[in-house]
């Protein structure tokens, strides 16, 4: 995995596979970010369960100065995911060739040292290894994690409304990466 230091400070960042371990310290700081940005919009009922979901492929922490400080995951594509078909349409493949880069977040304290961007690229190298083209949607409202996909090069695909329960509907960013 990727170790370095941070520039002009004493940090020592790493990433590395999560373990079940990690959960109780990835929940923690999932709260966090939770109480601060709103993400996850809906809190899940079991947080190591949402952390953990059927389609994941493999999971990634990120360190700082040894504690956790981020985390994301790589999937398959699933039934509701928006961000595989519009690149499966637009490059003519099916939605077998892509990743779903999922559940990315970094502790409210650990920000503005180049975690989530560590993170991202893990999750790319990832899907790059194994032939599938990494996509992702984040909610729109969320102009943080959007100024980051813009950031890396991530292509806007689309923004489109999501049903995602009866009385919720929300609207989404679908991002590529870049080819």
């Amino acid at each position: 995995m990727k170790s370095d230091s941070v520039a002009g400070e004493s940090a020592s960042r790493s990433v590395r596979y999560r373990t079940d371990r990690d959960l109780g310290d990835c929940v923690r700081v999932l709260a966090e970010v939770h109480e601060r940005d709103g993400y996850p919009v809906n809190w899940p009922d079991a947080p190591h369960a949402w952390l953990t979901p059927p389609a994941l492929i493999v999971s990634w922490v990120a360190e700082l100065n040894g504690r956790i400080a981020g985390h994301v995951g790589l999937s398959r594509s699933d039934a509701g995911d928006v961000a595989p078909g519009l690149w499966s349409a637009r490059a003519g493949v099916g939605h077998d060739a892509t990743a779903v880069v999922s559940r990315l977040f970094v502790a409210p304290s650990a920000r503005g040292r180049g975690i989530g961007a560590l993170l991202m690229a893990q999750a790319v190298a990832e899907a790059r290894d194994r032939g599938v083209h990494p996509v992702l949607d984040v909610v729109g409202s969320d102009a943080a994690a959007a100024a980051l996909y813009e950031r890396l090069g991530w292509e806007l695909l689309a923004t489109v409304e999501q049903q995602w329960s009866p009385e919720q509907k929300v609207g989404l960013r679908c991002y590529a990466a870049p080819i």
